[in-house]
């Protein structure tokens, strides 16, 4: 059935038309949320109250924001859990990623995929297996830790005691960054064999034919060319430990864990706009969290950009 000509529209619209429907969910889903947070962080609001309650303020969010203790050291925070947790995952994925490489053939995606299943394991699952691995009657890492214990000559470097990893301050950062670290390095190892494999091979034979050994051609081949994945993973992980959020939430049942050491920047955005119902602070530290964000990312580009360039 022919439409009326009413309804036919010239070739040179089509792209507009298959376009629209992914720029009207952008608009709804994306851009008007976006525009919204960005008007709330220069207003005062009780949601309860309605649209109409809203007050501008100016700028006295972001000055909250900049003078609130709890706001930078959960600043603090996420910046300690973002290097504990980040920097080994590439330390690791790097080295693991070259010895699959070189190691595993016909069984190379069996074992890649093992290591990629955390990283599409559901995020509860995983804060709930590691809270019972950290507890600290019953878990299983404190049973090793007594294990080693009385192991001669390495038992003195074991604590004296069960670790109480959920409740105590100083342990509850390291376990968290362990689970991160734990849920991201299989990612990072997928991305460093893909890169990996772009290695021309007569590049490595010519090198092993030149008496070149394997840590130099690791250094001065295989290194190099994988500097530009490089920055691309360190860059994902600079952008998802400054937003990291799912693991210590649920670790520590939303509240940041004793003495909050435990709460990230997002944790304490979200506690600042639905528990305490401060969603123009709550807007503002947000985009005070995207400019820290975009920062860093620009001094990561800087620090891996080619000389001269």
């Amino acid at each position: 059935m022919k439409l009326p000509v009413f309804l036919r529209l010239p070739p040179r619209w089509a792209p507009y038309v298959f376009l629209a429907p992914f720029v009207l969910l952008f608009l709804i889903f994306g851009m008007f949320p976006l525009s919204f947070s960005l008007y709330l962080a220069f207003q005062t609001w009780e949601p309860t109250s309605g649209l109409t309650a809203m007050s501008f303020v100016g700028l006295d969010n972001f000055a909250f924001a900049l003078q609130d203790e709890w706001f930078w050291k959960s600043l603090k925070n996420t910046t300690w859990l973002a290097l504990a947790s980040g920097v080994p995952q590439h330390l690791v994925a790097i080295p693991l990623a070259c010895f699959i490489h070189a190691s595993f053939k016909r069984l190379r995606n069996g074992v890649v995929g093992a290591y990629f299943m955390p990283y599409i394991t559901s995020t509860v699952a995983i804060a709930i297996l590691f809270s019972s691995l950290f507890s600290t009657d019953y878990g299983l890492i404190n049973g090793v830790i007594a294990a080693l214990r009385e192991l001669p000559g390495i038992g003195w470097l074991m604590p004296a005691a069960a670790i109480d990893w959920l409740n105590n301050p100083d342990a509850l950062k390291p376990a968290i960054a362990m689970i991160v670290f734990w849920r991201y390095v299989g990612f990072n190892v997928v991305l460093y064999l893909a890169a990996l494999q772009t290695i021309p091979a007569d590049i490595m034979e010519a090198a092993r034919m030149d008496g070149a050994s394997r840590m130099q051609q690791f250094w001065h081949i295989t290194l190099p060319s994988l500097k530009p994945m490089i920055f691309f993973g360190v860059t994902l992980s600079v952008i998802g430990g400054l937003q990291l959020f799912e693991e210590p939430f649920i670790l520590t049942n939303g509240r940041g864990g004793t003495d909050q050491a435990g709460m990230t920047t997002a944790i304490y955005l979200y506690r600042m706009a639905f528990d305490f119902n401060d969603f123009g602070a709550a807007s503002a530290m947000s985009w005070l969290l995207f400019l820290l964000v975009g920062l860093l990312t620009w001094l990561t580009n800087r620090a891996f950009r080619q000389r001269g360039a």
